[in-house]
């Protein structure tokens, strides 16, 4: 078979669930065989049973560097040696509250995983990526990359290190024909936010559903463009953010709530 008739294959992180789930889903109905790589047993076998043959389970901390290693080489070797799509989407929420309040083993575990994580997968999954003519990259940040939140700095620190990581690696791997790009989310509905949560939230912040995102890595394969807002209005947001951090600032403290951006 030669590489332009072989099946497609998409890596995907924290697939057993929310955003992950979704576009497992997604690139699995049009033919994609997919790496599902997930903590949580259970769920990932859920998944399996949805999607059938074109899934291959893959059992995985993404904080463990050494685990993300076999997991990359053995999707590698179920693919020909090929990735063009590698999706660091994993992610936890730990460390929100007050920062002076928050344990420091929170903090340590959310940067291990939401930013060290997508490290790992980066570096275990390049040989595969540089091996794909026109492979993609794409990592989920978050809209609290856009502008520093209150109560979930962990988080947002994180996700602002994996925005610039994006934006740095996406002229690195240029030589090697390997496109990276991120998505900043704002709210997306998974069983975490409840419905009265998602009900009185409106604008760029009105909760969006998982297959949005979904649609979005499907785009980013075609596309050049290096950052993705969902919803696109949020885009305006970071222009503001980069241009007049202080009318941020001030906008988030009058109303902290409106401007809640945790997507998991």
């Amino acid at each position: 078979m030669s590489k332009a008739e072989r099946t497609r294959a998409i890596f995907i992180t924290g697939a057993a669930s929310g955003i992950g789930r979704a576009t497992a889903l997604h690139f699995a109905s049009k033919g994609w065989l997919i790496g599902a790589a997930d903590a949580n047993e259970e769920a990932l076998a859920r998944l399996v049973g949805d999607i059938g043959n074109r899934a291959i389970p893959l059992e995985l901390d993404v904080s463990d560097r050494e685990a993300f290693g076999l997991a990359a080489m053995r999707f590698g070797a179920a693919t020909g040696g090929c990735l063009d799509i590698l999706f660091n989407n994993a992610g936890i929420g730990l460390a929100g509250g007050p920062f002076e309040q928050t344990r420091f083993e929170d903090v340590e575990k959310a940067i291990r995983v939401n930013l060290l994580g997508v490290m790992a997968g980066i570096h275990a999954c390049f040989s595969l990526l540089k091996a794909t003519p026109n492979a993609l990259c794409v990592n989920t940040s978050s809209a609290s990359a856009i502008f520093g939140m209150p109560n979930i700095a962990v988080y947002s620190a994180g996700k602002g290190a994996v925005q610039t990581l994006t934006e740095a690696l996406s002229i690195e791997f240029a030589e090697h024909d390997v496109r990276v790009a991120d998505i900043l989310p704002g709210l997306v509905a998974t069983p975490l936010i409840s419905s009265a949560a998602q009900s009185k939230h409106a604008g760029p912040f009105r909760v969006i559903q998982p297959e949005v995102i979904a649609e979005i890595v499907w785009e980013a394969y075609g596309s050049d463009r290096i950052h993705w807002y969902a919803p696109g209005d949020l885009e305006a947001l970071a222009v503001e953010a980069a241009s007049n951090p202080e009318s941020i600032r001030k906008a988030i403290a009058a109303k902290p709530g409106a401007y809640a951006c945790l997507n998991r």
